[in-house]
């Protein structure tokens, strides 16, 4: 096993185990770190926990929804506005978050009557608002608070609220993954087959695994309504909570962030024999090949090849213009969950750029086993790495760009690393054809960037050069590029708009007959 040892982590020998460098000819059986294990003590780990999971991540794109933490407000703090979970209701779930504020003297008598006076406040204050959802925290599930019975006694007294409760405390698991197994089973338990849904398609999905940074899933469901698809509900980006109750009645579960939601699916088969399909909507190859297994599982394979063709033929020659620009360039992949792998091939093949490195902070085995199989020779892996891991990988690979989160952005920005936000993304969304378009106008940005080229002079003690007029990322990234190329008529830059979801919501969609009277009634 070619593990790697951090100079920084030595004093925890066991962090050895925990990165490999992907050597000549190995495979997964010869280079594979350890993961999704508790965090080793003494290793300051950059994980959330099960609570951050629960709700941050699951619960809180849902877009018609009061989320209320019952404990300490630096639970509910932690969790607010970090992602871009757009919605098309005024983006309610972002602008406001709720706490209990559970203080010391909670803990000693309970906080069970602290805990009602709140959620009916919370009613009260967004009279329009009839659902909520209470998160558990470390602090009132140590001390036994019954958030069961307390939702139980509102909704008998407020019978137009409905309320789900989800038991996930942050030691619920090693890290936020644990989270999204708890709330899924939770609402599956809870809420799922509580409401019927209208039908209106004979071509009905769940869409799960699907959040709505910044409007993917509002891209993703254009495609869908093009094909004749009925969308019954989106786990949980920009969906209803009443949506998210007749789950039920899919036809079929539309998986896209498995390690997120794959619990859910699992457990709609076991129960109501609802099959999965998991799809990919990064990557032109990818999601065209996801477009057309929906189709293939419907009987409508024409239908998706007509998007496939449409789209590629608009955006290609687009992102090919930012392919010739970035060939060669060198990426730190550590996105934390499942772009891991929906990112790692893609953008090498598609894009040009070269994968160094991969890390995840959460995920489990199976996301670093498909993320290292994606990689080449030299590839770095490392499981829920530490600050100074992070910095002395960077310091060694010496990479053009970071895709990560914010925190370990920030560090790489301080070290001259331009970084892109692979959570909330930058200038998204990034799914679809158009948006993988985007992300790669993102990544040419930041590499050529010219305000980078002159981060690294210090003006305490370097000359400054005073031949040199002003630079333009275009000048910087064509310097190497054939007369041929730059001269292309065919490549472009990007031509979208900066905002390519508004149109979306307003867009009109083909009426597609049904195919039989029967069908129709249902």
């Amino acid at each position: 096993m070619p593990y790697h040892e951090f100079e920084c982590s030595k004093v925890i020998p066991e962090r050895k185990q925990h990165a490999v460098i992907k050597g000549a000819g190995e495979d997964l059986t010869s280079c594979l770190p350890k993961g999704y294990l508790n965090t080793i003590p003494g290793s300051i780990s950059e994980r959330g926990c099960a609570y951050c999971g629960a709700k941050h991540v699951i619960g809180t794109p849902m877009k018609d929804v009061i989320h209320i933490s019952h404990g300490p407000v630096g639970c509910t703090y932690d969790t607010w506005q970090t992602k871009r979970y757009i919605s098309d209701n005024n983006n309610f779930q972002l602008k406001y978050t709720f706490a209990t504020d559970v203080k010391e003297k909670h803990i000693v008598f309970g906080a069970e009557k602290v805990l009602k006076q709140n959620i009916i406040e919370a009613f009260k204050a967004f009279p329009e608002i009839k659902r909520m959802t209470i998160y558990q925290t470390c602090a009132t599930a140590l001390i036994g608070d019954d958030i069961e019975a307390i939702a139980q006694e509102v909704m008998d007294e407020m019978p137009d609220v409905d309320i789900f409760v989800c038991n996930s405390p942050g030691f619920a698991g090693p890290s936020q993954s644990g989270g999204h197994h708890k709330i899924n089973i939770a609402w599956l338990n809870q809420k799922v087959g509580t409401l019927e849904p209208k039908i209106t398609s004979d071509y009905v999905i769940n869409y799960v695994g699907e959040y709505n940074i910044q409007g993917d899933q509002e891209v993703m469901l254009d495609f869908f309504k093009r094909m004749g698809i009925q969308v019954l509900s989106t786990f949980t980006g920009n969906s209803s909570y009443d949506d998210l109750r007749g789950m039920h009645r899919a036809h079929l579960n539309v998986l896209e962030c498995a390690r997120s939601a794959e619990y859910l699916c699992d457990e709609l088969r076991a129960r109501y024999g609802i099959p999965r399909l998991d799809i990919d909507g990064f990557g032109f190859e990818a999601l065209g090949n996801s477009l057309k297994k929906i189709g293939l599982f419907f009987g409508i394979e024409d239908r998706a090849q007509a998007i496939i063709d449409e789209e590629t033929a608009k955006w290609k020659p687009q992102l090919d213009w930012y392919k010739e620009r970035l060939q060669g360039k060198r990426v730190c992949l550590w996105p934390g969950g499942s772009k891991l792998w929906h990112w790692a091939h893609a953008i090498q093949a598609e894009m040009g750029v070269k994968v160094i490195s991969v890390y995840t902070k959460f995920g489990h085995q199976g996301d670093m086993e498909k993320g290292i199989s994606r990689c080449g020779e030299g590839a770095l892996a490392i499981d829920d790495p530490n600050e100074l891991e992070g910095q002395e990988a960077l310091r060694m690979l010496k990479p053009d760009v970071i895709f990560t989160g914010k925190r370990p952005g920030e560090v790489a920005k301080k070290m001259r690393v331009p970084y892109l936000n692979a959570h909330a993304y930058h200038n998204g969304p990034y799914k679809g054809f158009e948006g993988w378009v985007r992300f790669a106008r993102d990544i040419y940005n930041a590499i050529y960037s010219p305000i980078y080229q002159l981060s690294g002079v210090d003006i305490s003690k370097d000359e400054i050069a005073t031949d040199k007029g002003f630079v333009t990322r275009r000048m910087l990234s064509d310097a190497g590029l054939s007369d041929e190329i730059k001269s292309l008529p065919t490549l472009t830059e990007y031509t979208g708009k900066y905002d390519c979801v508004t149109d979306l919501r307003g867009r009109t969609y083909p009426d597609f007959e049904r195919k039989t009277a029967a069908t129709a009634a249902e």
